[in-house]
């Protein structure tokens, strides 16, 4: 790149330092002219990233410089630093580093080539005198050991006065040019690798030059043919470039174990055929947020030795927070307590709008267990189902974990009588971004609250509101502690309808900026709605222009885009909209499921996202479940087979059948991800770190390719192939809650399918009646008849729903009643075990509560089999 004119002028005023060899050994040779340059954004023209400090003020570029603020007084020059990890080193190869330094008013400045994590060890140091005139500093040295992922840190710590240090055109050159990336795709017939479910949709890709159709087979882990047929050619596949031919093997129903496919002289993967094939993965990617715990330790006996850790940020030196954590400057004057929670993503932040889409996600997934025929009523997400520190303590496991991110969203809202109060501050983190590896207690960065915004205090509002109805029968302290909250916060959010975070607030952080709020309005409208019942968020809701909009993107939704959210909570969380405005509202589901269907066939790898480069973006894999989101539920309202069956195969792109030929959720599947980028699992950076726990999501595809490792890497990629399983591509391989949260809940409808058989009609039908409430609205009564419409007689009877809050049955009549959290099972009597086809029997009870919305049930079965409402 040729230099700007400010930079010709700065290169020739500098004073250049030559210095050759290492230490005082003797000067080694130079690297040859044309030799590869292994430092990106070295003239930090395109901004601070990959950069990061510790100790130091914020990073900021500076008439071109990356500059930064070092407090005085630090003990040594190792205190506070600049630097860049992923440094490739050849053993026994020349490298010539290069840089500008300045500093004000004077300070030593040791520039160290090292090992990324412990010991540290030192590949080449030079430390020079820098003033306020920037100096060139030249060295060339011979590397002693391979290392692919070094870390180049400029040590500015040690000096009595407050320095500014900047550092300019940052060059390593040496090593070997890297190899032509040719990603490792295996056999060319690409299959989910986890499997299939008996009933269920079963296909597979063959990536092939042949244009005509191809023999395929199917086989045994012994080699028997199971089934045969032919392939379908699909022609050239925009989004992998490939040219492709599809398997369509769903006629097989037969469960096995290692079962393969074979075609065009190529064997795939293995893989089962079961109905239980994800009922681990349900536990497995809800225990990501228990390894993803801030402020707790980590007890190795439940996730196991590599991953047990000390509690993170909890005021423990080195950590600075986050107990006691002051603002940005002049953002407020007052500290928070602010611990807890889930670290977002590979870095130490905990984010406000990214922690609601994910706490929302694992609320639904247990809601959807009071309103979905096929999860057995929350049975596989009960107490003791995690592998958590709270099992056993008579609340469901996922609500557990939820709570752990709840309370700390509770903390993160201003308190009453401060400016702003009732509005939620939009994040907290690192002053400055930290390097790879580092374990959270270890974390040496000052930690900050950044202002308050609309989208942040909407989304504590929305989950707040859910938290309120469905903790009520668990905890009814902290229900109300939640109602509380949401309701302030909605308030504050329409006092404060446009305070936006700003898009360049990224300095130790993302910033998650979004001036479009309108959506975040709609879902908290909706979730106070069916929490409390009040007229003014049904208003709100039915006004904003979200409740008729399509809201179901074809790429997606996620954080930014959350009226999907409430959308599908209106469809399917019990409530008193008009039966025509409700059935609009669940026509939309069903609507956009009929579309996602529709891109599904049309692509050869079969899956609900367009095949086109911008469909493929940071986090991109959560879009595509999002989109199986929404097909599971358009299952659950209609329990028509087409919507599971897309859901269904939805599953399959995640785990195998994609052009990388690679499960991108670890420790599952033939050829899995596991070096997703993390500062926590990094064990690809020091074998002393894990990887991350099965049931990790990566980001997958991502055509943009924001960070230098894969736009290095992959340049020119089709979509499919635009990912890297390596820890230094944070565009393409990192981790993130709200990535995992859209994994857990479809894991969790996908264990509920177990065999994907047909779905058995309706044999009952049932009337749910209200008589009204009593002693000034804390009690009700209400009564439920059944009809037997099928044609043989039911001798012997159970019924199941689950009430929407606190309602708790006080007695009962014509039936032995019980009541479990929200679940209420009745149990016939020995009089009326009996119901005649087009017979009925009736049962009622007294119920108390402490308010809000009282819908009747969205489910009700009879001896497990959902029944008709009438």
């Amino acid at each position: 790149m040729k230099p700007s004119r400010r930079r010709r002028a700065l290169l020739a005023a500098a004073t250049t330092l030559a210095l050759t060899g290492v230490g005082a050994g003797p000067a080694q040779a130079e690297p040859p002219p044309d030799a590869p340059e292994q430092i990106d954004n070295g003239d930090f023209s395109t901004g601070i990233a990959p950069w990061f400090s510790y100790g130091t003020g914020p990073l900021g570029i500076t008439d071109g410089r990356l500059c930064a603020t070092v407090p005085g007084g630090l003990a040594n020059p190792w205190d506070a630093g600049i630097g860049q990890d992923g440094v490739a080193l050849t053993a026994g190869a020349e490298y010539a580093l290069a840089f500008d330094v300045s500093a004000s008013p004077g300070t030593p400045v040791t520039a160290v080539l090292q090992l990324g994590s412990a010991p540290y060890t030192g590949y080449a140091s030079v430390t020079v005198t820098a003033g306020g005139t920037a100096q060139r500093v030249e060295r060339t040295f011979t590397v002693p050991d391979d290392n692919p992922s070094a870390q180049l840190i400029f040590q500015v710590g040690g000096s009595a006065d407050e320095q500014t240090a900047c550092l300019d055109n940052v060059s390593l050159r040496g090593g070997e040019p890297p190899e032509p990336y040719e990603p490792d795709t295996g056999p060319r017939v690409r299959v989910n690798q986890v499997g299939y479910l008996p009933g269920g949709p079963k296909n597979a890709t063959v990536v092939t030059d042949a244009t005509e159709p191809l023999p395929w087979q199917l086989r045994s882990a012994t080699g028997a043919v199971l089934a045969s047929g032919s392939t379908d050619a699909r022609g050239v596949d925009p989004a992998s470039g490939q040219n492709v031919q599809s398997i369509d093997f769903s006629a097989y129903r037969t469960p096995g174990a290692g079962l393969t496919l074979v075609a065009d002289g190529e064997t795939s993967h293995p893989f089962d055929i079961s109905g239980t094939l994800y009922d681990r993965l349900r536990a497995d990617s809800l225990q990501f947020f228990y390894a993803q715990r801030s402020g707790i330790a980590i007890d190795g006996e439940l996730l196991g030795p590599e991953y047990a850790r000390p509690a993170g940020h909890v005021g423990v030196a080195p950590n600075q927070g986050d107990t006691d954590v002051p603002c940005q400057p002049g953002v407020c004057d007052y500290r928070l307590d602010v611990r807890g929670g889930w670290y977002d993503a590979g870095d130490h932040g905990k984010y406000v709008v990214n922690g609601g889409i994910a706490t929302y996600q694992l609320l639904n997934a247990f809601e959807r267990t009071k309103t979905a025929a096929t999860a057995d009523g929350g049975t596989a997400l009960g107490d003791g189902t995690l592998r958590v520190p709270e099992r056993g303590n008579g609340v469901p496991d996922v609500l557990d974990e939820a709570r752990w991110e709840l309370e700390f969203l509770l903390r993160m809202q201003v308190r009453a009588g401060r400016p702003l109060a009732g509005m939620a501050h939009h994040k907290i983190h690192d002053r400055n971004w930290t390097g790879l590896p580092l374990a959270p207690q270890d974390d040496p960065q000052p930690r900050e609250l950044h202002p308050p915004s609309t989208a942040a205090t909407l989304n504590l509002a929305a989950t707040a509101a859910q938290c309120a109805r469905l903790y009520a029968s668990y905890d009814a302290a902290f229900a109300a502690r939640c109602r509380a909250a949401a309701t302030t916060a909605y308030a504050a959010a329409k006092a404060n309808p446009t305070r936006y975070a700003s898009p360049t607030d990224s300095t130790g952080g993302g910033a998650y900026d979004d001036s479009n709020v309108t959506d975040e309005f709609y879902w908290a409208a909706v979730e106070l709605w069916l929490t409390t019942g009040a007229p003014a968020y049904l208003s709100d809701l039915t006004a904003s222009p979200q409740h008729t909009a399509d809201v179901f993107h074809p790429r997606g939704f996620g954080w930014q885009g959350v009226a999907a959210l409430g959308r599908l909570d209106l469809a399917t969380v019990p409530n008193a909209l008009p039966a025509a405005e409700l059935a609009r509202v669940r026509a939309s589901v069903t609507a956009a499921a009929d579309e996602y269907l529709t891109e599904l066939d049309r692509q050869a790898y079969g899956l609900p996202l367009p095949g086109d480069a911008g469909s493929y973006v940071w986090g991109g894999n959560s879009n595509i479940i999002n989109n199986a989101v929404v097909l599971a539920t358009a299952f659950d309202l209609t329990g028509d087979a087409r919507y599971r069956d897309g859901a269904v195969q939805a599953a399959d792109y995640l785990f195998g059948r994609n052009a990388l030929n690679i499960s991108y959720v670890t420790g599952w599947g033939e050829h899995a991800a596991q070096n997703q980028h993390s500062r926590i699992f990094a064990h690809q950076l020091d074998p002393a770190s894990p990887h991350p726990p099965a049931g990790s999501l990566a980001g997958g595809a991502n055509a943009a390719l924001q960070d230098p490792f894969a736009a290095q890497l992959l340049a020119g990629c089709a979509p499919m192939f635009c990912y890297v399983d390596d820890i230094n591509s944070y565009a393409t391989n990192e981790v993130a809650i709200n990535w995992n949260s859209a994994l857990a809940w479809i894991a969790s409808f996908l264990a509920d399918q177990g065999e994907a058989g047909a779905v058995p009609a309706a044999t009952c039908a049932v009337t749910y009646t209200n008589h009204g409430t009593w002693q000034g609205g804390t009690g009700f009564t209400a009564q439920l008849t059944v009809r037997n419409t099928g044609a043989t007689v039911v001798n012997g009877w159970t019924v199941r729903f689950a009430f929407t809050g606190d309602q708790k049955v006080r007695e009962a009549w014509l039936a032995k009643v019980t009541q479990a959290g929200a679940t209420v099972t009745a149990r016939n009597e020995s009089y009326n075990a009996r119901i005649n086809p087009d017979g009925t029997v009736t049962f009622g009870f007294n119920a108390t509560t402490g308010g809000g919305a009282n819908p009747p049930p969205g489910l009700v079965t009879v001896n497990g089999t959902r029944c008709t409402s009438s």
